[in-house]
């Protein structure tokens, strides 16, 4: 697997970064995190602490500590924890996901998957309801213990942790007391916000390709094992997610996406996805693997105002590495003259934390009959977040996608039953 470093300028520039997870020389880990959002009056939603984070470290590091986001969840969902550390001589392999699941209450459970000597597997689930932010594992430490220096053995195999691909000619180390055998193989990560694929080499006690004991799943993330590594087909992707925000001023927009090495038969792919209300535009980007057939450039007007417009492109492709190579808005883009004014007013916002009482009317372009205030909820490809929507509409209801619900692979749900209907 190939994936070269990229360098992420200012988040707040014209050019914005991708979620990503990039090593940093801290104890302190910085997740690539979605913003607040905000529950729906009248629903019984409970507020989870939020994220995702994927990266190796050296041991010396630990114990990690993050600060997490909040979000809330659809009625019925609990909060959940999932940690995993996977250790390989210096370094140790780091997988978070925290947020909103259907799986049923269990408490804190730490679970030895494999515990040396050479390569060790341990995790942390959890799943609550009981009071919000109740998923408040905010460190390592209930994890990781730091142990003496083991024994020498005579063994030498090559060590590495890598979410990037191990270099050939990986430097060997001694392995200790008690391992028979090199270990060489690919964890592909799927699930909980996760989508990476992690390179473990190390030493092992026995033969075989079973670093997890026959573990498949370890709460929403789903662990695949590959050691077959040489003469596989992989496709490698551009990848990444944003979720944002913009003045339209500030259009068109331009980002730097990493890389990643999908399974055997996946393609690539591209959504974007462009919501304009007055003077503000929401950009929601998913690019990497998917299971779906190839399919051409499409861009697709879902609504074209006047009023609000929500425009999409999305794209597939196996015809060669990185074919998903949109790193810009303008294809999906072009200014409009401003539109005539007409004699209706409305509250305009678009925001992923929710707009405020009192947000100040606008005048509507000439067409528009009514006010829209809905709440979108994006799930897929990555993308976990809601997104409040006002606006002008030169119809009532609640249809701002007229009747889409999915998009390349973000599902779309709208619900306008918010305090403050949409005004006729």
């Amino acid at each position: 697997m190939r994936n070269e470093e990229t360098a992420f300028p200012n988040y707040w520039r014209t050019r914005k970064e991708i979620t990503s997870h990039r090593r940093v020389m801290s104890p302190v880990l910085l997740l690539a995190l979605l913003g607040v959002t905000f529950p729906l009056p009248g629903v019984q939603a409970l507020l989870c602490q939020f994220g995702t984070g994927y990266d190796v470290w050296n041991v010396s590091q630990l114990p990690l500590h993050w600060t997490p986001k909040e979000i809330s969840c659809d009625s019925g969902l609990g909060c959940q924890d999932t940690l995993v550390l996977i250790e390989s001589g210096p370094q140790v392999g780091f997988v978070l996901s925290k947020g909103c699941t259907e799986a049923k209450d269990q408490e804190p459970r730490v679970t030895e998957h494999r515990m040396g000597p050479g390569l060790s597997v341990l995790s942390y689930t959890y799943v609550c309801r009981h009071k919000d932010f109740c998923n408040n594992l905010v460190t390592t430490a209930p994890l990781w213990t730091p142990q003496p220096p083991a024994d020498p053995g005579s063994l030498r195999c090559p060590v590495c942790l890598s979410m990037e691909g191990c270099p050939e000619g990986t430097t060997e180390e001694m392995c200790p007391k008690g391992t028979t055998h090199c270990y060489n193989g690919l964890l592909r990560l799927r699930g909980g916000g996760i989508f990476s694929n992690l390179r473990v080499q190390g030493c092992l006690p026995q033969p075989g390709c079973n670093l997890l004991n026959g573990t498949q799943e370890i709460g929403p993330v789903r662990m695949t094992e590959n050691c077959n590594t040489k003469g596989v087909q992989e496709l490698l992707c551009q990848f990444g997610t944003l979720k944002e925000v913009w003045n339209v001023s500030q259009l068109p927009v331009h980002w730097t996406p990493k890389e990643i090495s999908c399974d055997s038969g996946l393609g690539c792919q591209d959504t974007l996805v462009l919501i304009e209300s007055g003077p503000q535009v929401s950009l929601v980007l998913s690019k990497g693997c998917t299971e779906a057939k190839d399919r051409e450039p499409r861009v697709t007007e879902h609504r074209m105002g006047p009023g609000l417009s929500v425009l999409s492109y999305t794209y597939v492709c196996r015809h060669k590495d990185f074919c998903n190579n949109l790193v810009t808005t303008a294809p999906l883009w072009t200014p409009q003259p401003p539109a005539d004014p007409g004699s209706l007013r409305c509250p305009v916002c678009l925001s992923m934390e929710g707009c405020p009482e009192g947000t100040t009317e606008e005048m509507c372009p000439k067409g528009t009959t009514h006010c829209y205030n809905g709440l979108l909820r994006l799930r897929g490809g990555g993308i976990f977040s809601n997104l409040r929507v006002q606006g002008c509409l030169p119809q009532p209801g609640c249809n701002l996608l007229n009747g889409t619900q999915e998009i390349g692979p973000v599902r779309m749900t709208e619900n306008c039953n918010t305090k403050g209907e949409p005004r006729p």
